[in-house]
């Protein structure tokens, strides 16, 4: 086999082992989560960062109040931040 050809195919078997391992994880994880707005870092929302974003990783300031965050279920709005608490809904604040 052409050391071409084996690299390929370590590197597809290694993709295909990734993918399986992350659909294992992603199906075991049974935890409720709900989105909270107004505690995700700058770039570090999981989607929705208002007019002019697309969706994840695009919020542009830290705590942006129309940006949220997956957290689980139950723990929102007593996530402290220095601009207040995490919100169930869409926060006025940059």
């Amino acid at each position: 086999m052409k050391r071409s050809t084996m690299m390929a195919a370590v590197l597809t078997t290694a993709l295909a082992q990734a993918g399986t391992m992350a659909t294992a994880q992603a199906a075991g994880d049974s935890e409720a989560m709900e989105k909270c707005y107004g505690v995700a870092l700058a770039g570090q929302n999981d989607c929705k960062a208002g007019p002019g974003t697309t969706c994840a990783g695009t919020s542009t300031v830290d705590y942006q109040g129309n940006a949220w965050k997956l957290v689980p279920e139950g723990t929102c709005t007593s996530i402290e931040t220095p601009h207040g608490n995490g919100s169930l809904t869409e926060i006025d604040r940059p």
